[in-house]
């Protein structure tokens, strides 16, 4: 097992003067799992959205056993990002951004699928680090988090990988729009929901199999609670945590009982840590077709939200806060937040 850990310390946004400007400005998030864009024009301090797609294409699929992208999940992400690069030319997009993550930094043979990529959609896709994933993301998800509590933990349950970052909120200066976000510490794993399902499966799992998950990913992250010790931090008030990611949109949606996903009622949602790892047990506890029987898991996540669920578990389990915030945003809005203030 390999895990990837590094100091950040530094200013997020690089926030400079806002204006008026006529830009379209789009980012597109290439994942293991997910083919997500995101096109909007400013709006004062954010931004208004203009247009949106997502699509579950598992390019990362067989990645862990063979190396590669297979050319089927090469297909079906070209296909996508073919949708999306149309979406673009519609909306007179100004400036995009475009980059890929776990998957792509894995697979050896990434080279030939990113020239594909060009050479079929016309798109100029970026493989990015984990710190700059981890930047990105916590600069989407800012405004969600409480300036009143110094300090967070924000995580994102990926298909490859899971990362956690630490950050402070500093004091907000007179004049300015809130704190900005200083990176001290993160951590990244390379296991997600894709690679985690794919060595214990995904169908219908035995309760042990669901606690050795948790007892690995668990076992994971424990060396980064002993390096800066977050629990004390969190029985004192002093640390949020808030997480970014497919599998805690699902499992709001799934406690709210929606009858199909709907950003707007997921968003920014606090939950109480005791009922969210209820649920977990619950969902883990489901048939497989139970499971896609639900409006907001369905048959394109049913054999992926289990291994969600635990890795999920394992976190809430080292960091036991009382609530924790839910966003349904990340990667893109940080990427439009940096594009829109010259990054």
């Amino acid at each position: 097992m390999t895990v990837t850990t590094q100091s950040r310390k530094r200013s997020l946004s690089g926030r400079g003067s806002r204006r008026a400007d006529d830009h379209i400005y789009a980012a597109i998030d290439l994942g293991t799992n997910n083919c997500r864009l995101l096109v909007a024009r400013r709006n004062r301090k954010s931004f208004r959205v203009l247009d949106t797609f997502s699509r579950i294409v598992r390019l990362g699929e067989g990645l862990g056993q063979s190396g590669l992208l297979s050319d089927a999940a090469m297909n079906r992400t070209i296909s996508a990002l073919s949708i999306c690069a149309t979406k673009l030319q519609r909306r007179g997009v100004t400036r995009l951004r475009c980059v890929a993550t776990e998957a792509c930094r894995r697979a050896t043979n990434r080279n030939i699928f990113v020239e594909r990529v060009a050479a079929e959609t016309g798109l100029q896709l970026e493989i990015i680090d984990h710190s700059e994933e981890a930047n990105l993301g916590i600069l989407g998800c800012a405004p969600l988090l409480n300036p009143e509590i110094p300090e967070a933990l924000i995580f994102d349950i990926g298909g490859g990988s899971t990362e956690v970052s630490w950050i402070r909120l500093p004091e907000a200066s007179a004049g300015s729009n809130g704190p900005e976000p200083v990176m001290q510490d993160w951590f990244s794993v390379p296991k997600g929901v894709v690679s985690l399902a794919e060595k214990y499966g995904g169908r219908d799992i035995p309760q042990n199999v669901y606690r050795q998950m948790v007892g690995e990913i668990q076992d994971d992250f424990l060396a980064f609670e002993e390096k800066h010790g977050f629990a004390g931090r969190i029985a004192e008030g002093k640390l949020q945590m808030l997480g970014t990611s497919g599998t805690v949109t699902t499992l709001v949606g799934v406690y709210k009982k929606l009858p199909r996903y709907d950003r707007n009622r997921v968003d920014g949602t606090l939950m109480n840590r005791t009922t969210a790892v209820g649920l977990c047990h619950k969902i883990a506890a489901m048939s497989y077709d139970q499971r896609v029987a639900n409006p907001c898991i369905g048959d394109q996540r049913a054999d992926l939200v289990v291994a969600g669920c635990a890795i999920f578990e394992a976190l809430a389990r080292l960091w036991p806060v009382p609530q924790l915030r839910v966003a349904d945003r990340g990667l893109r809005e940080g990427i439009l937040y940096k594009l829109m203030n010259g990054g």
